[in-house]
This record gives C-alpha cells, structure tokens and sequence, in this order.
C-alpha cells in the first residue's frame, strides 16, 4: 500500500461519513504538493469508479476548477501560486435547481466566470489571448466548496489533497463570446436569500480571469497533461466567500454576462 494512502482515505471517510477530519498535515507535517495532488489523484479514481459517485453511479470528469486565486487567500495561506482540483459530472447542478446539502459537510459559495472550451489548450507558454481563443463561451457560475479538514483549518497541500477544496458547482444557461467582455472589469454581486452579501470584480482574479485558465494549462502542460475542448474551467472567486445552509438561495450576477442561482437543501 502506498504511504499517500492512508491519507486519502482519511478524506474518503471523511466524505462517505460527512465527518470531517483533522489537517493531513497534522498527521504528515512534511506532506509536499506533489504527494497532495496524488492523493487528489488517488480519490478522483475513486469517485470514476463504479458506485464511487456522489450519487452512487460512476463520476465522469468535466474540466477543471482554479482555487486560491486571490492575493489574500494566497497570503493567508503563505503562497504565491493558485491550486486545481477536477470537476466531475455528479458534481454538477442546474440552475434554478437544488444543490443537495446532504453531499456536504461545510458548504460555501462563489462567483466566478466559467470557460466552455471548444479546442484543446496545451502548455507551457499559453497566453491570456490563446485562452480567450480557444474559449467557446463563458458562464456566469456558482462554486459550491467544501472542505473533508475539520473547521476550514487548511493548508496549501491539505486544500490540494481535498480537490481543492471541491463540492458542487452551478452554470449559468445563457453564455457570452469571450471577446465580447472586458473580463477584468466585470462586476459580481452574490446574493444570499435576497440581500447582497459579496461583491468583486474579475481583476480579482489573477488580475484577469484568463490568467487562472493560462495557469491551469501551463501547469498541466508541465506534467504532460492538457485542458481538452468541451472542457469546464471554473476561473476562481471574484469576491469574498458565504457559507449556505438547508433553506438557503444563492444568485450570482455578473455584470453583461447574466446570473445563475440555485437552492440549498438536504435531499435524500
């Protein structure tokens, strides 16, 4: 049995049982990045496999999601660079729809821009223009993170092992050409039960909401992967974070890109 096993299946329990755990790095002060994402790895194949869904099915992978790309969360967390996790189709609700809480152990939401990509993109060396070329449309989206770490008390390398931190996601149904926005300068106001409670812009995002993607890419293409057309890339948070509870609707507004919403539940 591989040493990164035991930790992952500390987060597997930890998401079977809705118990979180504590830090990883608790138990493995010198846990690195690289063994974090084989332990995000080790779990992805699990939730791929027959019965290893959310819904009990077998999880197909959708794209990719871009976390820690606010300058604040980075210091907070004593980094200079982002994380990704994978998103996957059991991972996903409509909009309008019910995000179902019983997936969930410490749910909170975001906005962010989405890209649909519609043809490959291979790094290194991909630029902000060649994300914004190889974009079919972008979406306003919900993320819905969540943490198996006990209390939000994470790490860089715990945050990777948990998938960055992934729960549930929410895209917006009506898109918009890339070359159609000034991404940087696009407002977000998310709404929790009708009152707004966080507000930003796509420059906080990397600075440009491109930029996460062209990171994404480029740090795939270092390990000899890439981002593949029809691919979903949640960019990252354009402002602060709200926790949501049974009962609870999220509206996401994005400035000339329209919303996305959903409801919070616990479903059986």
């Amino acid at each position: 049995m591989s040493s990164l096993q035991p930790l992952a299946d500390a987060l597997w329990n930890a998401q079977q049982t809705r118990t979180p755990v504590p830090p990883l790095t608790v138990a493995r002060p010198g846990l690195t990045v690289e063994e974090a994402y084989q332990i995000q790895s080790i779990n992805i194949a699990r939730r791929q496999a027959d019965g290893g869904a959310l819904n009990g099915g077998r999880a197909l992978r959708v794209g990719h999601k871009v976390g820690l790309t606010s300058r604040a969360v980075q210091q907070q967390l004593g980094v200079n660079q982002p994380d990704f996790g994978v998103l996957l189709d059991d991972m996903v609700v409509e909009t309008g729809g019910t995000a179902n809480l019983g997936y969930l152990l410490q749910a909170r939401a975001e906005g962010e821009v989405a890209f649909v990509l519609r043809r490959n993109l291979s790094g290194p060396g991909v630029t902000v223009a060649e994300v914004l070329a190889a974009t079919e449309m972008l979406l306003p989206a919900i993320e819905i993170i969540d943490s198996r770490i006990a209390d939000w008390k994470i790490s860089y390398a715990d945050t990777i092992a948990d998938n960055a931190s992934s729960g549930l996601f929410v895209l917006g149904a009506d898109g918009v050409r890339p070359t159609e926005r000034r991404l940087e300068l696009m407002g977000m106001a998310l709404r929790l039960n009708g009152e707004v409670v966080s507000t930003g812009a796509g420059l906080a995002c990397m600075g440009h909401p491109a930029n996460a993607v062209a990171w994404l890419a480029n740090t795939l293409g270092r390990a000899g992967a890439r981002l593949n057309a029809g691919d979903v890339i949640l960019s990252g948070a354009l402002g602060p974070v709200t926790p949501v509870r049974s009962g609870d609707r999220v509206d996401v507004d994005l400035s000339a890109m329209g919303s996305v919403s959903c409801r919070f539940e616990v479903l059986p």
